[in-house]
């Protein structure tokens, strides 16, 4: 089975996504989080679901879409995956450095 590893930036995001949505509802906020942790775990068996990110035209760097939040991460093994970040799909990919 494939280890998920969550990047420093990713749990940042996380909380910051956290932080955000629950200056109106704390619940809401933590629904919207487990959804996006819940999403990666699809990536134990399948790790290449993801389609490959457009922006970056690499195929070892895909996402999945959970919701208006993009969640990127890199196959780095047959057995391991990064979660590199949580992008929100309003905000533009091309001006984040997340490689």
């Amino acid at each position: 089975m494939v280890k998920i590893v969550w990047t420093d930036l990713s749990v940042s995001e996380l909380k910051d996504i956290y932080d955000y949505i629950s200056i109106d509802s704390k619940r809401y906020a933590k629904n919207q989080v487990e959804r996006i942790k819940s999403k990666t775990l699809i990536l134990k068996t399948m790790p290449e679901i993801g389609r490959i990110v457009p922006e970056l035209e690499s195929s070892e760097i895909r996402e999945l879409i959970e919701g208006n939040y993009r969640i990127v991460y890199r196959i780095k093994t047959r057995d391991y995956i990064e979660i590199i970040t949580v992008h929100h799909t309003s905000r533009n990919l091309y001006s984040r450095e997340i490689t």
